[in-house]
């Protein structure tokens, strides 16, 4: 949710953040409606309170006739009051919709672009692997390894479908435990979040409306006075949706701030659009593991901004300890959110791809996503402010894992152990295959 009282003064930063992120609101036909929902909920808090005031008055009054008189006018105001508040709950839902696609206007450093083939190169890092015999890809190799299965798993599950196997499981879950250790050593506090969260959650965290399509909805059954019922939940793309939700409705202290947090946890999307793309190997898929950071900070875009080169960073770490070449760009401002302001995508090379994939997204808020939550914090000066939020992936397989089988093939069709991760495997070296 945007600062309403700054579109209000501010309508032309708005119509072009539309124009820019490819969002379609008519931001003068809001601000239209704005002042009818402002006008109509005067009328209805001036009716409360004439009738609040009236009704304290009846019982002091003595004369019968007067008393009577006074009543029948409460009845009257009653029936206006209930008249002007059926009136406001389609005005209120109208403006509820389009209030929650207004989008938060990028900062002026943000490349403006259509999509993500105008995102901008910031920089290399790393040397890109070459090879002295033909390389496979991932999926050869997984099979080769028997580490990877995607047949079965297609046959059970259908489309985008995969099973790890044997020292496959096992690279995963070393990659996340390095992740994992690497960010507690920095201060940041993990959580295993809930899977599953109501519409409202998906709804702060700026995933809803609109992406409503990419999640998986489930019924969660709850017995309430005896009766068994059905509530839908919707399961988490990304822990960011639980771990930004974790202080809805709080207010913070500031000597409290900033909260660094990490989620890990299995994520799922329908990749519902996606019908023809990517559809090889491991890199578009409905389930997958990831270690999310999360930060919640004070109001300050210049505290914001040192804290989205922390968790940037933090991500680029971990892809330099596991010594894999990438590149970080600036996302235009058409393959951006609603919410986001500032957003890094980090790409890790990916031989068989010949070219870099999205392996990282990191993005800055604002405030964006706290005032749909509500969370705030007691500033210096006593008021209390919309905490600014931000979060990045720290790691996130089995798409990593397409860069560190290719990179760490051999010739003989084994692959070597990144370093930093042996002690995570009982100090092997090398996955041969077992077949």
């Amino acid at each position: 949710m945007i600062d309403l009282d700054h579109l209000r003064q501010n309508p032309e930063v708005y119509e072009n953040a539309c124009k820019v992120k490819n969002v379609n609101v008519d931001v003068r036909a809001f601000l239209k409606l704005d002042e009818k929902r402002r006008a109509a909920i005067s009328d209805v808090q001036k009716m409360q309170a004439e009738r609040n005031a009236v009704s304290k008055t009846v019982p002091t009054i003595k004369d019968a006739a007067e008393r009577e008189k006074v009543i029948g006018e409460m009845k009257k105001l009653a029936e206006d009051l209930k008249a002007a508040e059926t009136a406001l709950e389609p005005i209120e839902k109208e403006w509820q919709a389009i209030a929650l696609q207004l989008p938060s206007p990028p900062l002026a450093k943000v490349p403006v672009g259509t999509d993500d083939s105008e995102n901008v190169e910031i920089r290399k890092e790393g040397k890109l692997p070459t090879f002295a015999f033909d390389p496979l890809d991932h999926i050869a190799l997984g099979t080769s390894l028997d580490i990877v299965d995607i047949p079965r798993a297609v046959k059970i599950a259908g489309a985008r479908s995969y099973f790890l196997k044997g020292d496959g499981v096992r690279l995963e879950m070393a990659i996340l435990a390095f992740t994992l250790d690497s960010l507690v050593k920095k201060g940041y506090t993990p959580f295993l979040p809930p899977l599953m969260v109501h519409y409202d959650a998906m709804v702060g965290t700026s995933y809803f409306p609109g992406g409503e399509e990419q999640a998986y909805t489930v019924g969660v059954q709850k017995e309430r006075g005896g009766q068994i019922e059905s509530d839908e939940a919707y399961l988490i793309g990304t822990s960011e949706v639980s771990v930004t939700s974790y202080h809805k409705d709080e207010v913070l202290e500031l000597a409290g701030l900033p909260r660094r947090y990490c989620g890990i946890s299995p994520c799922f999307r329908r990749e519902a659009g996606t019908y023809g793309k990517d559809t090889h190997g491991l890199y578009r898929i409905h389930q997958f593991q990831k270690v999310e950071q999360v930060i919640l900070c004070e109001n300050d875009p210049e505290v914001s901004a040192a804290l989205h080169k922390e968790i940037l960073q933090n991500a680029e770490d971990v892809l330099r300890a596991l010594e894999l070449p990438y590149r970080v760009v600036d996302v235009c401002t058409g393959d951006m959110g609603r919410g986001q302001v500032y957003k890094n995508d980090i790409e890790t090379w990916m031989p068989s791809r010949k070219g870099y994939g999205e392996t990282h997204s990191c993005s800055t808020f604002y405030d964006f996503q706290t005032r749909r939550l509500n969370i705030k914090y007691k500033a210096a000066d006593g008021t209390k402010k919309f905490c600014h939020s931000l979060n990045n992936t720290c790691i996130a397989s089995p798409r990593i894992l397409i860069p560190i089988l290719e990179i760490y093939q051999n010739s003989d069709g084994s692959v070597t152990i990144p370093e930093v991760l042996r002690p995570y495997m009982g100090g092997q070296k090398l996955i041969v295959s077992k077949l």
